[in-house]
């Protein structure tokens, strides 16, 4: 179940992440701004982060397949939507669906894992959300295909990259919405639980009141928030900053979004295994101080291996926190409430996040990405400082 859940996170993800680094060639062709390439993707992590709660409430109650089934479903119209995007209303359908789906299928499946493996919580949602870095990976990959430049970009490395002559932006979204629709079928196939429908109760009420209960807890709250607000303007502008920025080329930039996800692949289970065994919370503090020091050195460096090292670094130091996240909420959660406290939780992680890629367009736009990219790192240190200090307040505990 576990390489089932993870193989369609990664497929879903490699989906997503092709519009990062194709970003700069789908705001040429669709004739948009900056600023309302940031907006549209800002609306797709509004709309997953508004999802979250009630699919992860709803898999409590009725059945977590009963969420997850549909949500594969949206994200096969989505990167339909995508493949087919010749105007800029269909690219802003794509994404508004994209967020749809994708909240649909995430909180569910990471319930799921969680009733699955309580003693090895972890290590199974590091394994799961490895799955994003390795879709990262290969919408890498993709971009630098879809480019056709590689082998003048990226020297001996680019050889080994395929050219195919006049090939668009909308051509990797194709087989990803074929690749998620035979997932959903082989799901479908094997599943074994019931797909129950009842009554609707969100309880919202109860459940923020309970994930808010102690100081540490809301703290803890404030300081992933932050975090995610930092990951949607990394992710969603890195490729765009290299670029802009620092005049690389964009198959360059593209390879260079591949070691983000690289360096992910294993960094997440590894924090996910360490954070079984010493406090999550020092995991968090040590994870987000190496990725403010990176992220300085990724806007000061000027020669390329070191722009490299520095974006290594911060993935590493950032890519920490996922697993780290998810299972500090999950162990406080009530079993009877699990997808609803951490769905929740998300929902205003990634409703944060959502204003990321807002905040770097604007700030972009008016000043530079130096002083967009001060303003993430100030986010990191405010983030770090609130989980130290909830660890401070509870040395005993693993969370």
């Amino acid at each position: 179940m576990l390489g089932s859940l993870a193989l369609a996170w990664a497929v879903l993800q490699l989906g997503r992440f092709l519009l990062s680094p194709l970003l700069p060639a789908i705001i040429d062709d669709l004739g948009i701004t900056t600023v309302t390439a940031g907006i549209v993707l800002g609306g797709f992590q509004a709309v997953y982060a508004v999802v979250q709660y009630p699919s992860g409430r709803l898999s409590d109650r009725f059945s977590r397949a009963a969420l997850i089934v549909p949500g594969l479903a949206a994200l096969t119209a989505a990167f339909l939507l995508f493949a087919g995007a010749v105007s800029p209303l269909l690219f802003v359908g794509g994404a508004l669906l994209l967020g749809i789906g994708k909240g649909l299928y995430a909180v569910p499946s990471r319930a799921l894992l969680s009733d699955l493996f309580v003693e090895r919580r972890g290590q199974a949602l590091g394994l799961y959300a490895a799955g994003t870095d390795a879709g990262g990976v290969l919408a890498s990959v993709a971009a630098l295909i879809v480019t056709g430049s590689a082998a003048a970009d990226l020297g001996p490395v680019g050889g080994y990259v395929p050219t195919v002559p006049g090939l668009s932006w909308r051509a990797p979204f194709l087989p990803v919405a074929v690749a998620l629709f035979v997932l959903g079928v082989i799901y479908v196939r094997w599943n074994r639980d019931p797909y129950d429908l009842g009554r609707m109760d969100l309880g919202l009420r109860e459940t923020v009141r309970r994930l808010s209960t102690t100081t540490a807890q809301r703290e803890a709250l404030i300081a992933f928030a932050l975090f995610f607000f930092v990951v949607g303007a990394w992710v969603n502008f890195l490729p765009t900053y290299l670029a802009q920025g620092k005049g690389m080329s964009e198959s360059l930039a593209a390879a260079l979004f591949a070691v983000v996800f690289l360096v992910g692949v294993w960094a997440k289970p590894l924090a996910g295994l360490v954070s079984d065994r010493v406090p999550r919370r020092a995991v968090g503090v040590a994870g987000l101080a190496l990725a403010v020091a990176a992220l300085a050195g990724v806007v000061v460096a000027s020669r390329l291996w070191v722009v490299i090292g520095a974006i290594a670094l911060f993935a590493l130091g950032y890519k920490a926190l996922f697993p780290v996240a998810d299972a500090v909420l999950l162990d406080a959660a009530p079993d009877d409430n699990t997808g609803g406290d951490l769905g929740a939780a998300r929902a205003l992680f990634l409703g944060v996040g959502a204003l990321g890629p807002v905040y770097v367009g604007s700030v972009a736009a008016a000043a530079d990405y130096t002083v967009a990219f001060a303003g993430l790192a100030a986010c990191l240190l405010v983030s770090a400082g609130l989980l130290a200090r909830g660890l401070l307040r509870t040395p005993a505990s693993a969370g």
